[in-house]
């Protein structure tokens, strides 16, 4: 019965099992042996027990470490896995510090960009304010011109008239003239001469005749004989085409 029952436990048991029962039974011989040996280490055959204990170095050659093996092993597996956690967050925050300054930057030239392009802007807007400045003043009308109304103010604006027109004349061929032809009496008119019994009587500063004012008219001026400045304009324009100027003319023309 115990042979088989020893079979059966042997079945039982794995190759592990084995070789710790092994060890431990290898372990205990030898504290047995050490344990009979007498404190002065004075023995002899007939003090050693009969049976002997069978004891091998072999018996530990595949058993797993011990606890305390495994237990230092562990910790250094939890060394390594704190190196590496904190490696892992002190990268992290190196990334979230570079970003972190990239970002300032970024920002930074942005602000710096936007305060150029204000102040380009506002340059720009001055420049165009001096120049609508400078163009009203350059396109600002000129006051146009007054003259008087009397004798004077008639001949310097026909003067004026003529120039525009190249029509030659001084104001001193004008006045001659007028004081001859009316005495300086716009609305002065010859009713005797060879003219009026024709039905185109002269009238006028300058004794002008309908026909002469009409071909000699300058435009600009009034369609009117009895208008000072059309008739000496259009008075002025026949004496040069016909004499070269009024200041020629010192007679009945």
């Amino acid at each position: 019965m115990l042979k088989n029952t020893k079979n059966r436990l042997d079945r039982t048991l794995t190759k592990r099992h084995k070789i710790a029962i092994a060890g431990v039974g290898t372990l205990g011989a030898a504290a047995l042996a050490l344990s009979a040996v007498p404190g002065n280490a004075q023995t002899t055959t007939a003090d050693a027990p009969t049976g002997k204990v069978a004891y091998s170095n072999e018996q530990i050659k595949d058993v797993k470490p011990s606890v305390t093996s495994q237990l230092a092993a562990a910790g250094v597996k939890a060394e390594e896995m704190s190196a590496k956690h904190k490696a892992a967050v002190a990268a992290a925050k190196h990334r979230a510090a570079v970003a972190h300054d990239k970002h300032v930057a970024a920002k930074a030239t942005a602000a710096k960009k936007a305060a150029a392009a204000k102040k380009a802007e506002a340059s720009r807007k001055a420049k165009e304010a001096a120049s609508r400045d400078a163009k009203r003043i350059q396109v600002k009308p000129v006051a146009a011109k007054t003259y008087a109304n009397n004798l004077d103010g008639w001949i310097r604006e026909a003067l004026d008239i003529m120039k525009k027109h190249d029509i030659p004349g001084s104001y001193n061929g004008l006045h001659k003239n007028i004081m001859r032809e009316s005495s300086g009496n716009p609305n002065a008119i010859n009713n005797w001469d060879i003219n009026a019994q024709n039905g185109v009587p002269s009238i006028g500063l300058l004794q002008v005749i309908k026909p002469t004012f009409d071909a000699y008219h300058v435009p600009g001026t009034a369609k009117s004989q009895y208008d000072p400045v059309a008739n000496l304009t259009a008075a002025a324009n026949y004496a040069a085409d016909r004499y070269g100027s009024i200041d020629n003319v010192n007679s009945a023309y």
